[in-house]
């Protein structure tokens, strides 16, 4: 998709620290970091939102690839969030669908 940050990400037009990548989907980390940990999950297809998903398949990559990280980076024990925004309301910023991996502290509830 033209103007997508995450697209151009995963051309290599804009860096970014990458935590993973494969045929089907890329991790790195969140310059934005809302925790101590803080990375982003992406499909390497550009899918708006979760209301555009239709690969079961790929939306399970996302949570796995998260769960691996999580691990690799130490933090998976102790705890971590996954969150998905979806449209504005939502509080979706980037219209290509992400997994957010937060950890690293404590979580609260409710998030906001």
């Amino acid at each position: 998709m033209k103007n997508c940050i995450f697209c151009s990400i995963i051309k290599g037009d804009i860096s970014a620290e990458i935590l993973y990548s494969d045929d089907r989907v890329l991790a790195f980390t969140d310059v934005n970091a809302q925790a101590p940990e803080h990375f982003l999950v992406i499909p390497k297809e550009h899918i708006a939102t979760a209301n555009d998903a239709t690969d079961e398949s790929l939306m399970g990559s996302l949570s796995i690839t998260a769960a691996k990280v999580a691990k690799e980076r130490g933090f998976a024990e102790k705890g971590y969030r996954l969150v998905m925004n979806c449209n504005n309301d939502g509080g979706q910023t980037v219209s290509h669908i992400h997994l957010h991996c937060l950890g690293g502290r404590q979580m609260t509830w409710p998030p906001g």
